[in-house]
């Protein structure tokens, strides 16, 4: 379960920013928006970032990404003569030679922690991970250049810190070495899937791997009927490709044994006669006779059932790409519902689409925005800092740029109307 996540002097962000999870006490939509972790502490099931184009949406998404793959595989081999891949807010002298800052809370097997570092492109300079095992937050570690402080709960990490490179975190270490307390928290960053909903579909990869499990492929087309996309079945053919029609350049990257494998996915519609009566069922070929949209939704299907069956945190950028809005709000509600998500999955997405702004739909706290200041900088804020009157629209409102995040639309004369005065 996410919390809290932070992240400053990256990309866009220049002071660090706060994204939260935490419902606020606003007495609003109690029974599905939201679910209670303890008597103390409530968090959202989903939450929307919005904010006009280049305002910052996708490098919130790219922070997380970030985050989540330099922990996981910051200690391998492979990374060890290579740049962090980090980039600086660029339009300060201040922050050129300042480190980029990531900071996340989490709930893992019931227990909080509390995680982040600090790394420019060649070093980690800091990194730190406290828990509340009693109700009080206790240090595992800090770490300062090359001065560790372990904590006496973080034995684990005694006799590591020699074998952690400079530009290596620590916890990711410790748990290459099986380490208790790390390998847990690496599992929760496993459970964090980001991905970008725009362009190719990359995603995808993990509904074609799913549908090889019977139970999950009816999950995914139910996924599919529920969206009324006229899909009745779905076939998935394998074939081995040969590796000698590969480019060179994947060839050099492959082992001894290695094969490649690829997928096929048909999809089957109703075919009827002249006087509309059900003949059979037609097969499409999903990647060359299905609608851009169709093929999306199709993508999303994995990571959104994988999500909802393990109570995984799932961030998506540009959700509503290609979608309708009816569409959208039905995966939402998905996660919203307390009987499809009942392992409590949390759903985080970016939307331009305006008509999820409905107080029947989305509380206060769970709508963001984005918005850059006059010197580039991007600042995060929910809608709950508003007041908000009872009565209010909120898509109204935001469009006529009362909360601010929305683009300034400035004069513009074509060039053909200048040559015509010349």
């Amino acid at each position: 379960m996410l919390i809290q996540f932070k992240v400053g002097n990256f990309l866009s962000f220049k002071d660090i920013v706060t994204f939260s999870m935490i419902a606020s006490t606003k007495n609003e939509l109690e029974d599905f928006n939201v679910f209670s972790v303890d008597s103390k502490l409530r968090l959202l099931k989903s939450a929307v970032v919005y904010g006009a184009n280049a305002s910052g949406k996708s490098n919130l998404f790219k922070a997380m990404n970030f985050f989540r793959s330099f922990v996981l595989y910051s200690s391998k081999e492979s990374q060890a003569t290579e740049k962090i891949k980090v980039s600086n807010f660029k339009l300060s002298s201040q922050t050129e030679v300042e480190p980029c800052f990531f900071e996340t809370i989490f709930i893992q097997n019931g227990t909080r922690y509390r995680y982040g570092f600090q790394v420019d492109k060649n070093i980690v300079q800091r990194e730190w991970l406290f828990y509340v095992p009693k109700g009080k937050e206790t240090k595992l570690f800090t770490r300062e250049g090359k001065n560790y402080k372990i904590g006496t709960h973080f034995k684990e990490g005694n006799g590591l810190t020699e074998k952690t490179r400079e530009n290596a975190l620590f916890l990711s270490v410790v748990a290459q070495f099986n380490g208790a307390i790390a390998t847990t928290i690496l599992r929760w960053f496993r459970k964090f899937r980001v991905i970008s909903a725009l362009g190719s579909i990359p995603y995808g990869y993990i509904t074609i791997e799913g549908l090889r499990d019977p139970n999950f492929k009816e999950g995914v087309l139910n996924f599919l009927k529920a969206a009324d996309l006229g899909i009745e079945a779905l076939d998935i053919e394998e074939s081995k490709i040969d590796i000698g029609s590969l480019p060179e350049h994947m060839r050099n990257r492959m082992k001894p044994g290695d094969s490649v494998i690829d997928f096929k996915i048909s999809t089957a519609h109703k075919k009827y006669d002249k006087d509309n009566k059900f003949l059979s069922l037609e097969k499409f070929d999903l990647e060359n006779e299905e609608s851009d949209g169709t093929k999306k939704f199709f993508g999303l299907a994995g990571p959104i059932l994988e999500s909802l069956n393990n109570g995984y945190i799932l961030a998506i950028d540009e959700l509503d790409s290609k979608l309708h809005p009816l569409l959208v709000q039905f995966i939402i509600k998905l996660f919203n519902s307390s009987d499809a998500n009942f392992k409590n999955s949390q759903l985080i997405f970016a939307s331009h689409g305006t008509t999820l702004l409905h107080r029947d739909f989305l509380r206060r706290d769970q709508v963001w925005f984005t918005e850059k200041d006059k010197y580039g900088a991007t600042n995060l804020y929910p809608l709950s800092d508003y007041k908000v009157r009872k009565d209010a629209s909120f898509e109204k409102d935001y469009i006529l740029g009362k909360y601010g995040a929305t683009p300034y639309i400035g004069d513009f004369r074509p060039l053909s109307d200048s040559d015509d005065k010349k």
